[in-house]
């Protein structure tokens, strides 16, 4: 089936709920997807975060093959030997005590919503008063069912689908003023992302992270924590919220953990857990045996990648601040490990590059209108990341072009092609 019969399907078949680019892919490998053309493709997207592991990975395929010959599903009513091996790996990892395992993010966070209430109605220190308020921070993403709906910060995700569930006010992006004004006893759990992914590739500040920490712990409110997108070895640390010295009451993980395959997770404390009896929350796919097991094939070999991701996302930065040094059009330049973005002055200028970068055979996407997000996979290279700073660099320059008519001049490529050109 060609590119034009595959579009044509989906129109009539589908709902209308993804505005895709014209691209047919048929197989990966590596850091390179081939479309139906046989056009090789640099993904510096990975599957929105999942393919940390790039593609057709050796250890990901055996462990696939071996375990679909012998079971893939049993149903949360009996045991499999994978269950409790993977969160051992994520409770030593990550500092917490317990998981709880489904299918994918937007369901983690739906399940650490439904905890903190739980938790607050058992534990509840003031008396006859109601503890039950989620503070949330605009700007913010946590997924599209109707509790992460309700704590995601852009109306454009939430007008829809209004009411939604009630209870949840926003704090302002990183202002400690604002979330001391409305934090009080009414308050269950703080609900944050440590990094702001859809949202624009948004880092908490240390204060502010800080403080959602001790005014929690202070009241017996809960913090919980987003990680789907920034977790699980995308900054370095196998958590983000390990760059900042604290630790939360829950961190939901999800994208790369089953390297492909659906799976999310809740990790919390023993002492949060009490919050939750049976019957009161489960899953029918979450935590099978098939995505458990590749799940820990994957953090076997996140163990091996770390350092990789921090010394590479370190060059990568460098190399966008050098870009971004010499065009005007980049309003700034954030992130951590290889979870990075680019702000431009212009969702034009945004969608423009993303298109040229499409046509070079190099994969980005835009998020949050102006923003350039960048999540290659870990076992991407310097080498990769120098194709997509020419690429980016070349981008920009035929974008003023373009926008302006004059020539630009040829300015400085980052060091690492620069210093390909000194050798030359």
């Amino acid at each position: 089936m060609n590119l034009n019969a595959v579009i044509q399907a989906e129109q009539k078949l589908l709902l209308p709920t993804y505005d895709r680019q014209k691209v047919l892919f048929t197989r990966g490998r590596g850091v390179y997807l081939w479309d139906s053309k046989g056009k090789r493709y640099l993904d510096f997207v990975s599957g929105i975060g999942v393919n940390a592991l790039g593609y057709a990975h050796p250890a990901i395929q055996k462990v696939l093959k071996d375990q679909a010959g012998k079971l893939i599903h049993t149903s949360n009513l009996f045991y499999h030997p994978f269950q409790s091996e993977l969160a051992k790996r994520l409770t030593n990892i990550s500092g917490l005590d317990r998981a709880f395992f489904c299918n994918s993010g937007t369901e983690a966070w739906e399940g650490a919503l439904k905890l903190a209430r739980a938790y607050a109605r058992e534990h509840n220190s003031n008396g006859h008063k109601a503890k039950w308020r989620l503070l949330a921070l605009e700007n913010s993403f946590h997924g599209r069912t109707f509790g992460a709906l309700a704590t995601t910060g852009q109306e454009k995700y939430r007008h829809p689908f209004a009411p939604l569930v009630p209870g949840v006010n926003f704090v302002a992006f990183n202002d400690l003023a604002d979330l001391k004004r409305q934090f009080d006893g009414s308050v269950c759990a703080i609900c944050l992302e440590t990094i702001q992914g859809e949202g624009g590739i948004n880092p908490l500040s240390r204060e502010f992270l800080q403080l959602a920490r001790e005014l929690t712990e202070k009241s017996g409110a809960l913090l919980l924590l987003d990680e789907i997108q920034c977790g699980l070895g995308r900054t370095g640390k196998y958590f983000a919220y390990q760059h900042y010295g604290i630790k939360p009451d829950i961190v939901t993980v999800a994208k790369p953990l089953a390297a492909g395959l659906p799976l999310g997770a809740l990790l919390t404390t023993d002492r949060v857990a009490t919050g939750m009896h049976p019957g009161l929350h489960g899953t029918t796919f979450g935590g099978g045996p098939l995505a458990c097991a590749v799940a820990i094939e994957f953090l076997k070999q996140l163990d091996k990648l770390r350092g990789h991701v921090t010394k590479l996302g370190a060059y990568f930065l460098d190399e966008l601040q050098e870009v971004k040094a010499n065009r005007s059009s980049i309003k700034e330049v954030r992130g951590m490990g290889l979870m990075l973005a680019i702000d431009l002055d212009s969702a034009d200028t945004a969608k423009s590059i993303v298109s040229q970068l499409l046509a070079k055979g190099i994969l980005i996407n835009r998020t949050h209108d102006t923003v350039l997000r960048f999540l290659p996979p870990y076992i991407a290279e310097k080498k990769h990341v120098d194709e997509v700073i020419r690429a980016l660099d070349s981008a920009l320059a035929e974008d003023k072009i373009n926008h302006e008519g004059q020539p630009s001049s040829s300015l400085k490529a980052g060091k690492g092609t620069r210093r390909k050109a000194a050798a030359a």
